[in-house]
Parts: C-alpha cells; sequence; structure tokens
C-alpha cells in the first residue's frame, strides 16, 4: 500500500482519499460568508470550481438593499408631509358689523330672499305653483332636471300646474314672453305669479328646507291622488273632434280646422287643470 501511495503522488494523480479531502475542503460561500480551505492543494483545481468569485461576483448584500430603500422611503415620506403640512388657510367667517348687518352676500343667506324682487311675472297664476318642462327625453340632462323638479313638488303632495312645452306650444311661446328671451331652458319654476328659477334654485330650497316653508301655504292633497280623467298626464284627447284636429263646416261644405284642441288634438284636463 505505501507503494501504491508513492507511485500516485510521482504519477500527480490524486487518490480517492485526497479527493474526498478537498471536496469537503475546498472555500464555500454560505450565507454571505466565505469559508477559505486550508488546505493548499484547492489551488490547484479548476478555476470554475472556485464558488466565491462566481457567487460574490453577482450577490448584493441585504443590508444595502435596505439602506437604499429606507432612503427613497424618506424620500417620499417627506414629499408628502411637505404636501400635508401646507394645507390652504381655512376662511375667516365674516363676522357681523357694528349695525348688526352681515358681511355675506345676499345669495347665500336665502335663495329665496329675491323671489319678491323678481322682475319677471306670469299674471293669472297667483293662487298656484307653476311649473313649465318637457316630458321629451331627447336630452337628457334636460329631461332629468324636469323629472327631479317635479319629484320635488309631488314629495309636498301640493297641487302643481305642470305645462309641458312639448305636448302643447302655446306654453312655449308663453314662456318666452313672461322670461323676456326666445331660447329659455327648462325646467322654470313660478310661485304665485313670481319666478323663482330653474333645477338648481329649487333643489337648493329643497335642501336647506326654505321650499317646505314656502309650500305650507298651499292645500295638501291625499296621498296616492291620481287624477282619474288624464292619469296626471295633464291632456285629453279634443271632445270636440276626437283628436283628429279637423271639423267638417256644413254650410262652406269642407273641412275646418278645431279651434279647441291644440297642434297634437288634446285639450287640457278639465278635472286637474282647469
Amino acid at each position: 500500500m505505501a507503494g501504491l501511495e508513492k507511485n500516485a503522488e510521482f504519477s500527480g494523480k490524486p487518490t480517492k482519499s485526497a479527493t474526498t479531502s478537498t471536496f469537503f475542503n475546498r472555500s464555500n460561500t454560505i450565507h454571505g460568508r466565505t469559508v477559505v480551505d486550508s488546505s493548499p492543494k484547492s489551488h490547484n483545481l479548476n478555476p470554475s470550481l472556485n464558488r466565491t468569485t462566481s457567487i460574490t461576483k453577482f450577490y448584493t448584500p441585504v443590508e444595502s438593499v435596505g439602506t437604499s430603500l429606507k432612503g427613497k422611503v424618506k424620500n417620499l415620506c417627506r414629499l408628502f408631509e411637505g404636501s400635508k403640512s401646507a394645507k390652504p388657510a381655512s376662511p375667516e367667517i365674516p363676522q357681523k358689523q357694528k349695525s348688526g348687518k352681515s358681511l355675506l352676500p345676499e345669495s347665500r343667506i336665502s335663495p329665496f330672499s329675491s323671489l319678491n324682487n323678481s322682475v319677471i311675472r306670469l299674471p293669472g297664476t297667483e293662487d298656484r305653483i307653476v311649473v313649465y318642462f318637457t316630458s321629451l327625453r331627447g336630452i337628457r340632462r334636460t329631461y332629468e332636471d324636469c323629472y327631479a323638479v317635479r319629484m320635488i313638488f309631488r314629495g309636498f303632495r301640493v297641487w302643481i300646474d305642470e305645462r309641458d312645452v312639448s305636448m302643447d306650444i302655446a306654453y312655449r311661446k308663453e314662456l318666452q314672453i313672461a322670461m323676456g328671451e326666445k331660447s329659455v331652458t327648462l325646467p322654470q319654476v313660478f310661485i304665485r305669479g313670481k319666478y323663482v328659477g330653474g333645477a338648481d334654485v329649487i333643489k337648493s330650497l329643497f335642501e336647506i328646507g326654505e321650499l317646505a316653508k314656502i309650500l305650507q301655504e298651499f292645500p295638501m292633497r291625499q296621498p296616492g291622488f291620481v287624477c282619474h280623467c288624464c292619469g296626471d298626464i295633464r291632456f285629453v284627447p279634443c271632445s270636440n273632434c276626437s283628436g283628429s284636429k279637423k271639423l267638417f263646416d256644413e254650410d262652406e261644405d269642407r273641412l275646418k280646422r278645431c279651434p279647441d284642441c291644440n297642434e297634437n288634438g288634446l285639450i287640457r284636463c278639465p278635472d286637474c287643470s282647469s
């Protein structure tokens, strides 16, 4: 055996025991720490087996990643803290003058305060609420505003004189004359013959409670009341021409236009719109 080991040393080939020892004694990297082999024979091995350089070349310590992330987080925190610290100054509440008058604009005190000073009037409607609207859904925003205003008034169960401009062109002309303008937006509301405003004004009056105070003066209807004559449509077919818009004149022996109905052959409901 001694002769075989000597022959192996002279031949330059490592024995089995030497190969095993070099396998366990070569340098390895475990959890970022390098274990250096104390055997000088490990330096004579193939360089590709030296895993220390191959791993540490592309390995970044966890501590350095943590510090870089912490720095980015701190910078972001500073940005957000800076934006929070620069809060807009809260508006100061205006105090009353010595005379007792408030510094708030009149429009913010009460939107209904200018109703008594309204120049626009609708004659013949001093005892009712008149709402000009449209039932057509051609313009979605206009239809939604008209529907919302009608539902607000119906929620108070008061009688409303609803005038649908899409059902009778005479209502449109009437509104244009009252407003003094050719192009008028819908809806438009008149209370006791005085002009109130459109959908935005009615919604704001409803939200602050002013509308409920005004409508207390009007009589309330029974819950769930529906007109049996027109079904709350406010129009019925003309009884004179049966909605045909034409009448036969026996004296002239020809057809004539019915003078009682509108362009659609309809008249206002005699029960709920008289």
